[in-house]
């Protein structure tokens, strides 16, 4: 509990209470209104520290509930683009003419009605962030809108949830504190930095093993604000997260990461200074120790060396092999996710393929509604950056197929009859689908051998301790990692993994015991 009495929760446990409240005011009794009517549906505010992530949770809430989300930074904004321009009309009062000051739409409302004319999704969220950084000017129109839902004279629309964030005053000299007033016209969150759950988000986002290792040795460091003479110091989840997508970029150009290409996302000097060694030192463990060569089930001719070496040396070597892994894991399952879209357009196809139209038309335009799909996705910002990949892979892959089709013979006359034909156009479908379906299974086959390698290294170098503990706990924190594991299972997984869960109870029965030979 916050010592203004309000509860504290971590990002995750915000995102699932913002769903929660998303689907009450979503609901609608028999007679087709709201249950909790739009005036009384309180706007979110969510406050908490920034670069935790707030923003990241709003495009994955709309994703998960399937409706729209339009984005404003509010401080971007002044008075006249947030209720809309002044403009003279003439209005007749007791039988007279007057001309009168009415507005433009604002821009904001206009947005999300904008955004369902484009996507055809009726309900959304409005996502307005550094709510209370607002100008002077504009700060009596947010009270407006938290109350009435309107800008001006401008309504958004129902079935759209207001959701605002910010940040305390601590953090950011621009913002101000609710009054009351404010206050009880809002549904308040107050969110913390939590690494633990961060981590989580992590692996779905794969981020650089190096940044996660780093941060198991030196947790103080995820989240980190200091201030001297000098001015602030500061290091926020966006911070490493962008870091990661960086070093990602720099290791496949080649570049060298140097502490002044880190500082410039790890905002204090001495923490940049830190992970930069620290990686250094990540990627020579990568090649000293060839996690390429383990993983291929080679076996160290000198296990005894590296049983030997300092902790913080194992934890990276650990790390190391289940960043690879998961890597994997996070490959296979986007191929499944293409296939899985290629599926379902194959079944289409082969339904449309009895209304005797063209075949080559019917393959052209089921490639273009794959588009259209991922267009109308985005235009609707209900769409993950992996979400978005893994569409245009699937319309990459159709129009391979589509060029597949047309060469399934040598000669092209012969190919442009045959693609005409229902018969063989998906004839020719099915086993360009089938032999990418054979490809994976032999990818999914590759993958178990790679884990049961990684076991074997570990039981080998350093038997049934700690670092098998380790190892699992990196795994069982992989999203990736346990959907594969689900599906195909793995022995040497199931086999320590059953031996951990033993121990464990053994150790719980112990404490019990101890427990009792104490009364």
């Amino acid at each position: 509990m916050h010592g203004n009495g309000v509860a504290e929760m971590n990002i995750r446990e915000a995102k699932e209470e913002i769903i929660r409240t998303i689907n009450a005011y979503r609901r609608k009794d028999d007679a087709g209104a709201f249950e909790i009517p739009p005036e009384q549906q309180r706007p979110i505010l969510l406050m908490g520290p920034p670069g935790i992530g707030k923003t990241a949770i709003m495009e994955q809430i709309a994703s998960e509930c399937g409706i729209g989300l339009v984005s404003y930074t509010i401080t971007h904004h002044t008075r006249q683009s947030a209720i809309g321009l002044p403009m003279i009309s003439e209005k007749l009062f007791d039988g007279k003419p007057h001309s009168v000051t009415e507005y433009t739409m604002s821009e904001i409302v206009a947005s999300v009605y904008d955004q369902i004319a484009r996507t055809g999704i009726r309900e959304g969220i409005l996502f307005l962030d550094e709510i209370n950084c607002v100008s002077e000017t504009l700060a009596p129109t947010m009270l407006q809108f938290l109350q009435y839902k309107m800008f001006g004279t401008h309504k958004v629309p129902e079935g759209w949830i207001i959701v605002t964030a910010g940040n305390p005053p601590q953090y950011n000299r621009a913002a101000r504190d609710f009054d009351i007033v404010t206050l009880d016209r809002v549904k308040k969150m107050e969110i913390t930095a939590d690494f633990e759950v961060w981590k989580e988000y992590a692996y779905r986002a794969g981020i650089h093993g190096s940044v996660l290792s780093y941060l198991e040795v030196k947790p103080q460091h995820f989240y980190f604000i200091r201030t001297e003479l000098d001015g602030r110091h500061f290091v926020t989840a966006r911070g490493w997260e962008d870091l990661s997508r960086m070093l990602t970029a720099y290791e496949k150009m080649d570049e060298p990461v140097t502490e002044q290409m880190a500082v410039q996302y790890l905002q204090d000097a001495e923490i940049a200074r830190d992970f930069t060694m620290y990686y250094e030192l990540y990627r020579k463990y990568s090649e000293q120790y060839r996690v390429k060569d383990i993983l291929a089930g080679v076996m160290p001719a000198e296990p005894e060396q590296i049983r030997n070496v300092p902790f913080d040396e194992k934890l990276s070597l650990i790390r190391l092999l289940a960043d690879a892994l998961h890597r994997e894991f996070m490959q296979f399952d986007e191929q499944r996710s293409v296939q899985e879209k290629l599926y379902e357009q194959l079944l289409a196809f082969r339904e449309e393929l009895n209304t005797g139209q063209d075949p080559a038309a019917l393959l052209k335009a089921r490639g273009e509604r794959l588009r259209s799909d991922l267009q109308i996705h985005l235009d609707a910002s209900i769409i993950t950056r992996e979400e978005e990949r893994r569409l245009r892979l699937a319309c990459k892959a159709w129009d391979e197929l589509i060029h597949t089709a047309v060469r399934s013979s040598q000669d092209a006359e012969d190919a442009a009859r045959a693609v005409q034909e229902p018969e063989p156009a998906f004839a020719a479908a099915k086993a360009w689908f089938a032999s990418r379906e054979s490809s994976r299974q032999k990818y999914a086959e590759e993958i178990g051998e790679m884990v049961t390698s990684a076991f074997t290294f570990l039981s080998t170098v350093y038997g049934t301790g700690q670092e098998i503990v380790m190892f699992l706990t990196e795994l069982n924190a992989d999203w990736y990692c346990l959907q594969f594991i689900s599906t195909y299972g793995n022995g040497a997984y199931e086999k320590y993994n059953r031996m951990l869960l033993l121990r464990d109870r053994q150790e719980s029965l112990r404490q019990e015991i101890l427990a009792f030979s104490d009364l």
